[in-house]
């Protein structure tokens, strides 16, 4: 059976993440400029294989001195590391919608194991006749281990960024 390819809709998908700052309160961002495909047997979603690049320096908190210090090398060193890119191993079915993806992560010049859960709508057809699929995603990782260490200790205690992202994604895929 040939495989189906589905590539994502930018307009249509968010990519992003929170984080502790000052330990109280989160900061969200998101990455503006990515690319992503889903490639399966057409047949069971399982079947897939997923693949995501993000440009790092997309980076966007709504905020350019944060967005800055985060492309520095500080943290995401962008003009050594342009992207960040997971590529899925194993997609394991949990129940009729829900699923575990898993794969390796690259951030910098780290390579991890990471699992999303992931939450898969279906397929469906649009106004102007292209077959959909969406997907919900969360996840969370330890920055520190991606190299991403750079921190600051507040007067009262604790620091400025929290170790734990917690990632997530809202994303719509059309058939090639």
């Amino acid at each position: 059976m040939a495989n189906t390819v589905w590539n994502i809709d930018p307009t249509h998908s968010e990519i992003g993440f929170k984080v502790k700052h000052m330990m109280f309160t989160n900061v969200s961002g998101k990455f503006n400029d990515f690319t992503s495909t889903i490639v399966n047997d057409g047949v069971a979603f399982e079947t897939s294989e997923v693949s995501f690049t993000a440009k790092v320096a997309s980076i966007d908190t709504n905020n350019t001195d944060r967005d800055n210090h985060l492309r520095s090398d500080d943290f995401f060193d962008v003009e050594k590391y342009e992207n960040l890119e997971f590529k899925s191993t194993t997609i394991e079915k949990k129940s009729d919608n829900d699923y575990v993806i898993t794969g390796m992560l690259t951030i910098k010049d780290v390579t991890k194991e990471v699992s999303f859960k992931a939450e898969y709508s279906g397929l469906l057809t649009d106004p102007w006749g292209n077959t959909k699929i969406g997907l919900s995603l969360e996840g969370k990782i330890n920055r520190k281990e991606f190299g991403l260490t750079w921190n600051a200790s507040l007067e009262t205690g604790g620091v400025l960024v929290g170790e734990d992202i917690k990632l997530f994604a809202e994303v719509q895929f059309a058939k090639a």
